[in-house]
């Protein structure tokens, strides 16, 4: 049975509309994941918590200014990058995997949601050749394999409140991690425990890496 969320709770901003698009999420991903399977079954009667509040978390760390790029790398279904353009109309987002399946799925919900700040690319990241404000992403390889994968794509200009960088959604001890990655400039953790409630949370951390 299905875990429902309440939205507004958490993002008392988001109009109306941003809301009902949070909430069409689920019967959207239920009726394509059957289809093409993008999400563990298992885990749709969770969706709510685990897939679209997990990946607004990153809203919570960074509000995106209008007229912002962000890449979302290993974007799978579309997470965190739907979500994130639901909330953040006035961004462009550039969703990209590696695997067609899924961006036939991420361009379905979009076109039914009528995203039209989101696009897609079926292409490895590390052969996308333009820049951004961010990249985000939800944990699709360790940190140090990350890094190289984004070499290059960040814009020089200053939009937002935090420099041109990474948001990248983590789980479990990122310390080991955090100490085979080669920046310049020391990550920021913030747990995402102290947004929401949720025991799912109590492991689950938003990294930022100051890129520019």
């Amino acid at each position: 049975m299905r875990v429902k969320v309440d939205y507004s709770s958490y993002f008392p901003k988001a109009s109306k509309k941003q809301i009902e698009q949070l909430e069409e999420l689920y019967d959207l991903y239920l009726h394509w994941n059957a289809q093409i399977n993008v999400i563990s079954r298992k885990d749709m009667d969770n969706f709510d918590e685990r897939h679209v509040l997990h990946s607004l978390a990153i809203a919570k760390v960074m509000e995106f200014s209008p007229g912002s790029k962000v890449l979302d790398i290993g974007t799978g279904g579309g997470f965190p990058g739907i979500p994130l353009a639901i909330l953040f109309p006035e961004v462009d987002f550039h969703l990209v995997d590696s695997i067609g399946k899924k961006i036939k799925v991420v361009n379905e919900v979009a076109t039914a949601l009528d995203l039209k700040n989101v696009r897609t690319t079926h292409e490895r990241a590390e052969n996308i050749k333009e820049q951004y404000d961010f990249v985000v992403s939800r944990a699709v390889t360790r940190m140090n394999n990350f890094m190289p994968w984004v070499r290059g794509k960040f814009l020089s200009r200053k939009l937002n409140p935090l420099h041109n960088g990474i948001l990248y959604l983590k789980g479990g001890d990122i310390h080991e991690e955090l100490n085979e990655v080669d920046t310049k400039h020391l990550p920021s953790i913030h747990d995402i425990s102290k947004f929401y409630p949720q025991e799912f949370f109590d492991t689950k951390r938003v990294v930022y890496f100051r890129m520019k």
